[in-house]
């Protein structure tokens, strides 16, 4: 943060006050621009290459396909002369897919865990002696129903965020989980249905999960 908002600033002094103190063979914005960046670029490299938490490979990410290109490459002030410089990426492309990789990777199980913690939540919610919620004016499990395709889309918008190569990626992969996921769903529930006739809240419960099938379609 402290190097992008320092080439920003630099940058657009080197544009409005420094450039036109030079002749224009000099290519004084070029030189600072291309210093920067290399700079930038050798510190992200050097990033990349070192153990990182998931956390710090998605800032990366994110540096490397948006707020780099995005939004500081084409702030107002600079966009017209970073145009002509031709500065390239923060990274190489190979280190930046094997970053891909780790992220999505990292995403994917993420997601993963946090669908089959909540069905064994709601699981052990069918065994409590309690009526299940009701949304709207109908039973409805709001933890299974609302959680699951939240925790999905939030997947999802986080690798969109990064780039629509790695959103629709992951999206690939999340759209096999789901399926997997529902299958278990499933299975557990049909279990419950064979082994639960006598629990004080049966119907209810069998209503709140018939009426999450809506959702999940």
């Amino acid at each position: 943060l402290h190097m992008g908002k320092t080439m920003k600033e630099d940058l657009t002094v080197v544009v409005k006050y420094i450039k036109q103190l030079y002749p224009p063979e000099f290519n004084v914005f070029s030189i600072y621009a291309e210093f920067y960046h290399n700079y930038f670029a050798s510190q992200a490299k050097k990033s990349a290459e070192s153990h990182l938490e998931d956390k710090d490979i998605y800032l990366l990410l994110s540096w490397v396909h948006n707020i780099y290109p995005k939004d500081m490459r084409k702030d107002h002030a600079l966009a017209k002369e970073l145009d002509k410089v031709k500065l390239g990426s923060l990274l190489p492309s190979s280190l930046s897919k094997e970053l891909e990789k780790k992220y999505l990777d990292s995403e994917e199980v993420t997601v993963k865990n946090s669908l089959s913690k909540c069905l064994d939540k709601e699981i052990q919610r069918w065994k409590e002696d309690k009526e299940p919620e009701k949304l709207n004016g109908h039973f409805q499990s709001e933890l299974l129903g609302i959680f699951v395709i939240q925790s999905i889309y939030s997947g999802q918008k986080r690798a969109q965020d990064i780039s629509s190569a790695v959103g629709e990626e992951l999206s690939q992969r999340l759209l096999k989980e789901l399926p997997a996921f529902l299958r278990s769903y499933r299975d557990a529930f049909e279990d419950f249905k064979e082994k639960s006739k006598k629990h004080r809240h049966y119907k209810p419960i069998l209503i709140a999960n018939i009426n999450n099938c809506w959702n999940f379609r």
